[in-house]
């Protein structure tokens, strides 16, 4: 690898690139609140591009050996990152959270890819894409999505695990499609995190006032559900 200082500086920049690209990334994930954030996307883009500079200048040609191919660290760092998106997917009972953000794991590697390689326009130009994929576009769908309802995490505190059949009436009279429910049991009871599809905002309002009239419920908090 050369040792001369304007190539060093260009690597450097290469790396401070991806970095930043990458945390710029992971930002997005780190705000609405997914595993991976900005940390490690910072850390899968500087990889990457640590991979693909060593790839490109580490093994120079020499006289008796075979002239290294550039492409194969590069395709490994691909096959690679597949265990890491693996790890931030996740299954809660018939839903599967986690794989938009496997997704923007997938992309950050190969914005590393690009900026250690120096393809800087590549780099920025995809990394402005996936952001636009993240923010602007997921509000898009949120919106088309409550037209025909939202989806929304409500989270109950029960004294006696046996109220639930109450807590079921009232979802059955609404008709409320349940997508997944999850118990833990605490000191003074039992807490409950109920995944539910709602028709509208008024169906919201009367199934809460039902669940809170329930003798030994009580209604800790209610969001609405973020995308995978």
């Amino acid at each position: 690898m050369p040792t001369d200082l304007a190539f060093q500086l260009d690597v450097s920049l290469r790396l401070v690139a991806a970095a930043a690209l990458g945390a710029g990334l992971g930002l997005e994930r780190e705000v609405h609140g997914h595993p991976a954030g900005m940390r490690t996307h910072l850390l899968v883009s500087l990889g990457s591009a640590i991979f693909t500079v060593l790839s490109i200048y580490g093994f120079p040609k020499t006289a008796d050996a075979v002239a290294a191919d550039p492409s194969r660290i590069a395709a490994q760092v691909v096959t690679g990152i597949g265990f890491l998106g693996a790890g931030a997917i996740a299954k809660y009972g018939p839903s599967i959270r986690g794989l938009t953000t496997a997704g923007s794991l997938w992309v950050v590697a190969s914005i590393g890819i690009a900026a250690g390689a120096g393809a800087y326009f590549v780099a920025i130009a995809g990394t402005f894409i996936a952001l636009t994929a993240l923010w602007p576009l997921h509000i898009l769908v949120q919106k088309l999505q409550l037209a025909g309802g939202k989806t929304l995490r409500i989270h109950l505190h029960m004294r006696k695990l046996n109220t639930f059949s109450e807590v079921s009436k009232v979802l059955l009279t609404h008709r409320v499609d349940v997508r997944s429910v999850q118990s833990q049991k605490s000191k003074s009871g039992q807490e409950m995190e109920l995944e539910v599809r709602i028709a509208s905002s008024k169906v919201q309002a009367a199934l809460l006032a039902e669940l809170e009239e329930i003798p030994g419920i009580e209604v800790e908090s209610v969001s609405q559900a973020e995308e995978a």
